[in-house]
């Protein structure tokens, strides 16, 4: 059986924690940043953990990422 193929766009967008959750930056921090509060762009620096329901998705793009 050949090999599967990682998605390049996931390998790029998603990295995998020593426990196996998957992180992802968070949106709408790119423009209009003025209409947004201080709160919001804040909270989204850095990374977040995604979601379960996600990860299942996001995992079937990255077959070789244990």
């Amino acid at each position: 059986m050949p090999k599967m193929k990682t998605k390049s766009s996931v390998k790029r967008r998603f990295k995998r924690t020593g426990t196996g959750k998957i992180l992802m930056n968070v949106a709408y921090k790119r423009h209009m940043l003025s209409n947004k509060s201080t709160k919001m762009k804040r909270q989204a620096r850095g990374t977040q953990v995604m979601s379960e329901a996600d990860q299942s998705i996001v995992r079937k793009f990255m077959p070789y990422d244990r």
